[in-house]
C-alpha cells in the first residue's frame, strides 16, 4: 500500500514539475531598451558610418529592424505612457511631457487605472523591473511600485546628471543664458566643462529633488550613470534567470545634459567638433552597456528564451544634441516622422529569422500584446491597441500590422493612413488655427512636397479620420 502511495505521489510530482516545466517554457523573458532622445539617423544598422554601434546592431541582425517604427508621441513622458499601456495617451488624457518641478505635482502621472505591461506580466507571474528613467509621475501616488514593478533602481523625473558636480571624469557641456567674460556662442573651460548659450538658457534644474532611488529609498551613486544602469540590469537578470521576468532598461542616454566619459571621449577624439564628440561618447558608452546586457543573457543561457526589443522614445532634438534624424524631417516635439517615427528593432532568437528588415508600420505599443500573445498565462486588457508582431515577422500573417496610426499634442496634430501623412503644427493655445499638411510617404519620406493644395480630397478624407479619432480621445489631465 505505501508502495502504491509513494508512486502515486511520485507520479503527482512529475505531472506538476512537467506542467511548471511547460508553463516556463511559454513564458519567454521579456527585455525592452530604451533609448532617450536618439536620432533615427544615428546608428550604424540606420545608415550611420561616423558611430559604430555593434551591440544594438546585433538586435537587428539576430531579428529584425522595423523601418517605420513609431512611438505614442514626440517627446518622453506622453510616448513612456504609451509603451507602457499599450494605448494612446491621448485617450486617457496623458497628452503633454511634465517637466521640473511639473513632476511633483498633484495629479501628474500615469492614470492608477491604467493596467501597466508590468503588471499585467506580474500577474502572470513574471519578475519585474524598472532601471533607469521614469517620466511618469514623481509622487507616490504614481511610483513605479505601485504601476506592476517588483524593483526599481533610477530617478523618477525627465532627465538626470551623468555624473553630479564637481563632473569628475567627464566632459560636461551646460546650456548657459550668458557666458563667461562676456563670450558668445562656447566657453571652453580648461577643466573639463563647456559652457553653450546656442539654445538661449539654462540647462534644466534635472536634479532637483530628483535623486537615484533604490526601490523607495535615494542611494549615493558614484558611477556614470549609463555604467550605473547597465551594472543593476546586468545584475537583475543573474539574479533572476531562473524565472521569467520582464525587464524594461529605460535609459537617459542620450539625453541632455551632454557628458561624455573620458574614456569615450579619447576613443573619437578624431571628431573635431566637442559638441558632437560628447554625444558620440554617450552614445557608444550605451551601446556598450547593450553589449553588456546581451552577453549576461548569453551568460545565463537566455538568448532563446528572451524577447528583446530596442527603441527610442521619440526623435532626437538635433540642435540641442546634434542628433541626426535623416533621412526624416524634422525632430523631437514636432509631428513629423522625425520626432515620430525611431530606430525600432526586436530580437527573438530561435523564433523570428534573423537579418530581416520589415517595412510596414509597427508602434511601440505593439511590445505590450507581443508579450502577452507569447506569454502563457497572460491576460491582456482590452483596451491594448497594439498587435502582436511575431506572426508578421515569421511570415505566418500578411498584411499591415496598423493601417491608421493617430497623434495629438495641444495643436500639434498627425496622422498616418497607409502611406499618407497630415500634420498640423498648432500652438497649445490655438490648436485648430493652423493648416493640415498632406504627404505621400511612399514617394516623398522626407516630407518635403506639401500635397494639401494639389489632392484636396485626400487631404478631407484624412482629416475626418483624424477627427474621428479625436472625438474618442480625453481631455488633457494636465
Amino acid at each position: 500500500m505505501n508502495s502504491i502511495r509513494f508512486t502515486l505521489v511520485n507520479a503527482l510530482l512529475l505531472a506538476v514539475s512537467t506542467t511548471v516545466l511547460f508553463a516556463a517554457d511559454q513564458q519567454p523573458n521579456i527585455i525592452v531598451l530604451f533609448a532617450d532622445d536618439l536620432g533615427y539617423g544615428e546608428l550604424s544598422c540606420q545608415g550611420n558610418s561616423e558611430i559604430p554601434t555593434p551591440h544594438i546592431d546585433s538586435i537587428a541582425s539576430n531579428g529584425v529592424r522595423f523601418t517605420d517604427g513609431y512611438v505614442a508621441g514626440p517627446n518622453c513622458s506622453p510616448s513612456r505612457a504609451g509603451l507602457l499601456t499599450g494605448r494612446i495617451p491621448t485617450r486617457f488624457g496623458y497628452e503633454f511631457n511634465p517637466i521640473g518641478a511639473v513632476n511633483e505635482q498633484s495629479g501628474i502621472g500615469l492614470p492608477v487605472a491604467e493596467v501597466t505591461i508590468a503588471e499585467t506580466l506580474q500577474n502572470a507571474g513574471y519578475t519585474t523591473g524598472l532601471i533607469g528613467k521614469w517620466h511618469q509621475g514623481g509622487t507616490a501616488d504614481y511610483h513605479p511600485f505601485r504601476h506592476g514593478f517588483d524593483e526599481f533602481f533610477g530617478f523618477l523625473h525627465e532627465g538626470h546628471y551623468f555624473v553630479p558636480p564637481p563632473y569628475k571624469g567627464v566632459t560636461t557641456m551646460l546650456r548657459r543664458k550668458s557666458l563667461p567674460h562676456g563670450h558668445t556662442s562656447r566657453w571652453v573651460g580648461k577643466k573639463g566643462l563647456i559652457y553653450t548659450d546656442h539654445m538661449g538658457g539654462n540647462e534644466p534644474d534635472y536634479d532637483a529633488d530628483n535623486p537615484i532611488t533604490r526601490g523607495g529609498q535615494p542611494v549615493v551613486e558614484s558611477e556614470y550613470l549609463t555604467d550605473a544602469l547597465t551594472r543593476e540590469a546586468v545584475d537583475f537578470i543573474d539574479r533572476h534567470d531562473d524565472k521569467p521576468f520582464f525587464l524594461y532598461l529605460a535609459y537617459n542616454a542620450v539625453h541632455s545634459p551632454l557628458q561624455g566619459a573620458d574614456a569615450y571621449m579619447k576613443k573619437f577624439s578624431h571628431i573635431e567638433d566637442i559638441h558632437r564628440r560628447i554625444f558620440t561618447a554617450m552614445l557608444s558608452n550605451m551601446d556598450d552597456s547593450v553589449g553588456a546586457v546581451m552577453a549576461q543573457l548569453r551568460k545565463s543561457g537566455l538568448e532563446e528564451n528572451t524577447i528583446v526589443f530596442f527603441l527610442s522614445d521619440n526623435g532626437g532634438p538635433t540642435r540641442e544634441l546634434t542628433s541626426s534624424n535623416l533621412p526624416l524631417r524634422g525632430s523631437k516635439g514636432q509631428m513629423y516622422e522625425g520626432a515620430l517615427r525611431v530606430p525600432f528593432m526586436m530580437q527573438w532568437k530561435g523564433t523570428i529569422p534573423a537579418g530581416q528588415t520589415y517595412e510596414k508600420p509597427v508602434s511601440s505599443f505593439d511590445i505590450y500584446a507581443t508579450a502577452a500573445a507569447n506569454s502563457e498565462g497572460v491576460i491582456v486588457p482590452e483596451l491594448v491597441e497594439g498587435v502582436d508582431l511575431v506572426p508578421f515577422v515569421t511570415g505566418k500573417k500578411k498584411g499591415s500590422p496598423h493601417e491608421t496610426l493617430f497623434w495629438r499634442q495641444g495643436g500639434k496634430s498627425g496622422l498616418r493612413h497607409g502611406d499618407w501623412k497630415i500634420v498640423r503644427m498648432g500652438g497649445r493655445k490655438s490648436p485648430g488655427k493652423s493648416p493640415w499638411e498632406l504627404y505621400d510617404l511612399s514617394k516623398d519620406l522626407s516630407e518635403e512636397t506639401n500635397l494639401a493644395q494639389s489632392d484636396p480630397e485626400r487631404l478631407t478624407e484624412l482629416v475626418e479620420r483624424w477627427e474621428k479619432m479625436n472625438s474618442e480621445m480625453a481631455e488633457p489631465l494636465f
